[in-house]
């Protein structure tokens, strides 16, 4: 039984996590043969307040991007 933690920062529509549900599902049944009905998926939205990136949080280094 498959379980798989995505986490990303806040932001993504319910219709990107939907097609990364799908979209992972679909490969662990085509390259590990794992039955789709016994995958796990669980996707945590982190704010980019609480991500850290490049040694500063990743709200303060977007801050910095041109």
């Amino acid at each position: 039984m498959p379980y798989v933690n995505v986490q990303i920062t806040a932001g993504a529509t319910r219709e990107q996590k939907t097609q990364l549900v799908q979209d992972i599902t679909a490969s662990l049944s085509r390259v590990l043969g794992k039955k789709p009905e016994h995958t796990h998926i669980v996707i945590q939205e982190i704010a980019e307040e609480n991500w850290g990136y490049a040694g500063q949080l990743t709200d303060d280094w977007k801050k910095q991007q041109p």
